[in-house]
Parts: structure tokens; sequence; C-alpha cells
């Protein structure tokens, strides 16, 4: 792998933007350790083990969600890099194939991973299940390691929206962005002031993709000067005023038993954090693109992106695996927040990295973008339509599964996913008919030539 890495550090082209190269890294990676910090994992008198959050137990850290709920740069950076991805398409195979060929390129190498990911633990939790294996913490995992499926699902979303918002975007500037705020700002007003029922939901969509929208407006050079100061001051003033004076939490990840969650459904306070977010990582731009200059760093960013993806899959696994381990060997876990308890966090952590190292060893390939070759011909064996169905159709899935997770396939356990009951095998059908979809689209007649994406 280290050649390799070395290969494609060196033949990294010159105009390349490498600080969106290591967003995407960081975010996810704060992603991961946030998640390992926060997990505490207690055994109560039935034996029974539960997951609790340690932001919980110590409220006064959530203030720490401010800088390390850093979702909002990754969707920021997707928006980016479709952009140049999707223009870069139009140029090199014009046509009805090119929303297709769009949806392929970007979704390979998140696709991959993902189905095989759900394949793994869906084929695990029927055995476990067909044998009888239940209780301790496997009851906890079956349903938390799915949850983490969210984010892919909205990031589906995301792509499949590129083309239709890339032309509003161009067109209408940052225009385009406000409207998407004050329809996120909208929601809100008509959820917490009018109590309209089931409005709160149009905001997964609205929140996110103006901060994807955001990511459009970089790709156009148009986040430049005193345009971070504005978004990093607004966004903080903003998200300060609304926590302080109106109906948001402190926290902006979600917490057990809050009345109102930022995250789930998303918040106008928690698009004014994704803003605040935005600013600041744009203002360490210059001092990053210099660091980034030196070659080892650059290899390991680069090292890094090709499995960023593959650990953000599996880290809850390796998680909840040393936890598991911890328990069959009696080690007692201490209440969290205490002493002992902030004392094993450093050999746990590491312990999961190790884990996580192990578990991305063995199924990165999966991450490698491009087995198949896109054509530059248009008339894929997929029109537009069915790709969007694909989509859409995964989109559901994940979603579904984050939501009801690998527990209960043989019981009939639902969730209920916007207004429909959905259970973990429909979810699972769903996300592979719909990737078996989107793999199929945009492949011309020829195999003898690809299309480059650049981002």
């Amino acid at each position: 792998m280290g050649s390799r890495v070395r290969e494609l550090a060196a033949q990294t082209p010159a105009g390349r933007d490498r600080y969106i190269d290591l967003l995407r890294v960081a975010s996810l990676g704060t992603v991961v350790v946030g998640h390992w910090l926060m997990a505490a994992v207690t055994v109560g008198d039935d034996g029974h083990a539960e997951v609790g959050n340690l932001l919980a137990v110590v409220p006064e850290l959530q203030l720490l969600t401010w800088v390390l709920q850093i979702m909002p740069v990754f969707f920021f950076v997707g928006g980016f890099s479709h952009a140049l991805s999707y223009r870069s398409l139009a140029r090199t195979s014009p046509g009805a194939s090119v929303y297709s060929a769009f949806l392929r390129a970007r979704l390979q190498r998140l696709l991959r991973p993902t189905m095989v990911f759900i394949g793994v633990w869906g084929a695990g939790a029927l055995i476990l299940q067909l044998g009888g294996g239940r209780g301790g913490l496997l009851d906890v995992a079956l349903r938390l390691v799915a949850q983490p499926l969210w984010f892919i699902g909205i990031y589906l979303a995301m792509v499949a929206f590129t083309p239709p918002l890339l032309r509003l975007h161009e067109r209408w500037g940052w225009g385009a962005f406000g409207a998407l705020v004050a329809a996120a700002g909208a929601v809100d007003l008509a959820r917490f002031a009018f109590g309209v029922p089931y409005v709160e939901f149009l905001n997964f969509a609205f929140v996110w993709l103006a901060v994807h929208q955001l990511g459009f407006l970089r790709a156009d050079g148009r986040l430049r000067l005193r345009m971070p100061y504005v978004l990093a001051g607004a966004g903080l003033a903003g998200v300060s005023l609304l926590v302080a004076l109106g109906p948001y939490p402190l926290s902006m990840v979600g917490m057990p038993g809050e009345r109102v969650s930022n995250m789930a459904p998303p918040t106008f306070a928690l698009l004014c954090h994704g803003l605040w977010l935005v600013g600041a990582v744009e203002l360490l731009r210059a001092p990053a693109a210099r660091w980034l200059a030196r070659p080892r760093v650059w290899r390991g960013v680069v090292a890094a992106n090709g499995i960023s993806m593959t650990a953000f899959l599996w880290h809850l696994t390796a998680m909840l695996g040393v936890y598991g381990m911890l328990l069959a060997l009696d080690v007692p876990l201490p209440e969290p927040a205490t002493g002992a308890w902030w004392a094993q966090v450093p050999p746990r952590m590491a312990a999961a990295a190790v884990l996580t190292a192990a578990l991305v060893a063995a199924f990165r390939r999966f991450e490698r973008p491009g087995a198949a070759r896109e054509s530059g011909a248009p008339g894929g064996t997929v029109s537009g339509p069915a790709a969007a169905l694909g989509v859409t159709l995964c989109l559901f899935g994940v979603l579904g599964l984050s939501m009801v997770g690998f527990g209960g396939l043989l019981e009939g356990r639902t969730a209920l996913l916007i207004a429909v009951h959905v259970t973990a095998p429909v979810a699972v059908v769903m996300a592979l008919v719909g990737w078996l979809l989107v793999e199929r689209a945009g492949r011309g007649p020829g195999r003898g030539r690809s299309a480059r994406v650049s981002g």
C-alpha cells in the first residue's frame, strides 16, 4: 500500500485543492474519535449492558459539540467535490447519460463498502439469531452499529440533488443558498411558533442542502476575503442567541431523553452551527495549504482518504468489540466520568484504533475506485430515472436500517421512517436493489474509454 500511496501522491495535479482532502479526512476522523470518547458502556445488576453518553453524564461537556460536531464540514466538502465532478462529466459526456454517470462515479466508493458492511453484519446477525445468541452487549451492538448509516442516507440525497441545485446556484448564486436558509428558518418557525405537525422533517433537506450549497460557492471561489469572517461570526452569534433564547438545546448532537434535538431532525440552530464551522475552517485554509505542501504530510492525507469511509463504517464495531473483550475478561467498567473511567479512556481508544485498523485491512479493497470504467459515450444501460430510483431506494434503505438496526431480523421489529414502518429485511432489500441500479448506471456500451472525474 505504501508504494501505491507514494505513486498517487506524486501524481497529484498541481491545481488540486489539497485542503478539501484534508477536511474530508479530518471531519470523518473527528466523528470517529468523538463516538469513541462519548460512548460509556455500563452493566446493570441484571447483567444487561447499556451504552450511555458521556455528554449526558457531564452536561458541561456539551459545549464541546460546537467544535466537534463537524459533519457540516463533510457535507460542505461534498458540495465542492460534487460541483467539480458534475461539471467535468458534463464537459466530457454531454447528453442524457450525464446524470446516471455522475451518480455512479460519485457513489461507487461510498456504496460498495456500505453494502459490504450491511452484508457482513446482516449475515452475522441472522446466524446469531438463528442460533439463539442474545443478551449481554450483543443486543446493543446489533442496534447501534447501523446508526452511522444515517449519514450515508443524507449524503446520497445530496448527490441526487446536485444537478438541479447546481443549476440554481449557477443562476442565482448566493440567492439559492439564501432561499434554503430562509426555508430552514420558516420550518422552525412553523414547528415551534405554530406547532405544525411533521413540518420539522423538511429540515433534513433544507439544513443539510444549505451547507452543501456552500460547497458550490466554494468551488466558484466565492468564499474569499471577508466572507469566512462573516460566516463564522454570523453563525456563532446565531447559534448562541438561539440556544440562549429559544427552544434549542446546547448540544449539537442528539442526547437521550431530549424533547428537542438539534440533529434529528436538524434545526436552524444546527444550520447556524454549520455556518460557523465552514467559516472557521475557511479561515485556516492558507496555513493548512502550506502544511499540506510537505510531501510526507500529503502522503498521509492521501493514505487516509483511501480508507476513510471503511474506517467510518466499522469504527463502532471496533469500539463495541473492545468493550466486549473487556466484559469477557471480567475487566471492571467504572462509572462514566469518574477518575477510573477517564484512566481507561486512552488504552480503550488505542485498542479501538487497532481493531479498526484490522477491519480496514480486511475490507479496504471495496473502497478502491473503479474496477469498472465509465464510458464517455451517452446512452448507458440504465437511464437517468432508473438511476434516480436506485439512489432513492438506497437512501430509504440505509436510513431505515440506521433506525431499526440489525436486531430483530426474524422478529419483524419496525422503525417509523417519515410515515412508513420499515423492518430490517425490507431496508436491506431496498438498499441492495438500489445499489445494483446505481452500479449499472452510466455504463455505456463501450468499455475502452474512461471519463476522469475531478474532485
